[in-house]
């Protein structure tokens, strides 16, 4: 083609080329038109995966090799078995016959050698996979089992490849993250169970199971799957204990096929909890005749949270009777207080439980028992004040004093009614000042200072 269009030159378009330029002109075309047909030819292969042409035997086997590995675990603990399959891969249009392969490394003992005692035929662009059944018989460290396989080709050479083998006996770790100071019993709270794996391989299937004597806990088991290496996982668990106990959280995993385990322990200790409601009583007062007594104070929240549904009454010696069996607070906010009056009856002057109930905000129930010293005619000896524990603490009680009747130590208590009646009678006697009804009164008052006689001053 291109000799032809040569000749369709015209004489003097020859003439006009430089000299030497026409004799290279060919050989550039020619050269443009192989490399193009080279790329193509490149192109085709790649997008269709055909294999490389080869025209003898020992030029298929030189295109076998390894064209990729992995072991499973991927980190092995010592002594503890896995797999380890390797990939062969014929890259010539032949097919090449494989024979022994091997996996060699004295820390790491082959299970199945028998399995590999026949030979493979790989067709072109085939690929063989050798699973090798392996155990970890080393110590903790990297190490680069030779895999080895040779061809049938007399003269060829054996295909040789390095994998990467690791052993860690480094374990995952399973920990109480977050629990209270002390549990409160029947009252529901939170821990967190922390699993870490601190291992450079993945572990599979991680399920959290608690298991406990003497407390309800939710979830009853918690699947968290996979964890990544070097990653960790927190997962809440509510706690009711009904006494003491001890929760132990297991904790199960598998690495590779291999199943494994650990456990969290945590002790349940009952006690006051210090990030709660605390309920104090003061400012106590017990008045009445005969038989039938009313006793009034203050209820104060010196905790950190609130409390809720707070109910007051009496209980055994005494009997709560009407008017006022039970006295309704509602809510008490940390700092904050209430006045309270519940009528009883006693058959016999001596001690008298002082009940006060209130919830938390997930509606636990909480109960605090005040024991009240009362003496022979009703009164209640001692001053201070009274902090609530469980069970009935003892402590002793105020008496409620102050002007105008009674004070507390709160809003409740301010004397108000007393205070208005002070403010409209100052509020009249200004108003009367202010229109002149007070004159005559201060006249007279004057007259009779100016009649007075003038002391003698001889």
């Amino acid at each position: 083609m291109f000799y032809s269009r040569a000749r369709c030159r015209s004489r003097q378009d020859i003439q006009d080329t430089p000299k030497g330029v026409s004799m290279k002109i060919p050989y550039l075309i020619a050269s443009m038109l192989v490399l193009a047909s080279c790329i193509s030819a490149a192109g085709a292969a790649s997008l269709s995966g055909n294999t490389v042409t080869v025209t003898d035997p020992q030029a298929a086997a030189a295109l076998v090799y390894v064209s990729g590995y992995e072991c499973s675990p991927g980190v092995f603990y010592p002594g503890e078995s896995g797999t380890c399959t390797i990939r062969v891969t014929n890259a010539a249009n032949a097919s090449v016959v494989v024979t022994q392969p091997n996996l060699i490394e004295s820390h790491v003992k082959v299970n199945n050698r028998a399995d590999f005692s026949s030979t493979t035929t790989l067709g072109p662009g085939a690929t063989s996979e050798y699973n090798f059944l392996v155990t970890a018989d080393g110590s903790d460290g990297t190490y680069f089992p030779l895999f080895t396989i040779s061809t049938t080709v007399y003269g060829a050479n054996a295909i040789n490849s390095q994998i990467k083998f690791r052993i860690d006996s480094t374990d995952v770790r399973a920990s109480i993250a977050k629990q209270p100071d002390t549990f409160s019993a029947s009252k529901k709270d939170t821990v967190n169970v922390s699993v870490v794996n601190p291992r450079a391989g993945d572990i599979s299937n991680v399920l959290i199971v608690p298991e406990v004597n003497g407390a309800d806990i939710s979830p009853e088991e918690f699947y968290a799957g996979t964890l990544k290496a070097g990653s960790s996982v927190q997962v809440p668990f509510s706690i009711t204990p009904d006494k003491e106990t001890t929760v132990k959280f297991h904790v199960t995993f598998d690495n590779g096929d291999n199943p494994h385990s650990v456990d969290a322990t945590l002790p349940v200790t009952l006690g006051e909890n210090k990030e709660g409601a605390q309920i104090i009583v003061n400012n106590i007062e017990s008045s009445g005749s005969g038989t039938t007594l009313t006793l009034k104070g203050d209820i104060t929240n010196n905790g950190l949270v609130d409390a809720k549904s707070v109910l007051v009454t009496v209980k055994s010696p005494a009997k709560p009777v009407n008017p006022n069996p039970m006295y309704a607070i509602g809510n008490l906010e940390p700092d904050d207080f209430s006045s309270f009056e519940v009528t009883y009856t006693t058959t016999a002057p001596g001690t008298v439980p002082l009940v006060v109930e209130y919830k938390d905000e997930q509606g636990n129930v909480f109960e605090k028992t005040f024991t009240l010293n009362l003496n022979d005619n009703g009164g209640i000896p001692g001053s201070g004040a009274m902090q609530g524990a469980p069970g009935g603490a003892p402590g002793s009680a105020s008496s409620r004093r102050g002007m105008f009747g009674s004070f507390g130590s709160g809003l409740n208590q301010v004397p108000v009614t007393e205070i208005v009646i002070i403010l409209v009678a100052l509020a009249a006697l200004i108003v009367a000042w202010r229109k002149g009804l007070l004159k005559p009164i201060t006249d007279r008052f004057r007259k009779k200072t100016d009649a007075d006689p003038m002391p003698d001053e001889s």
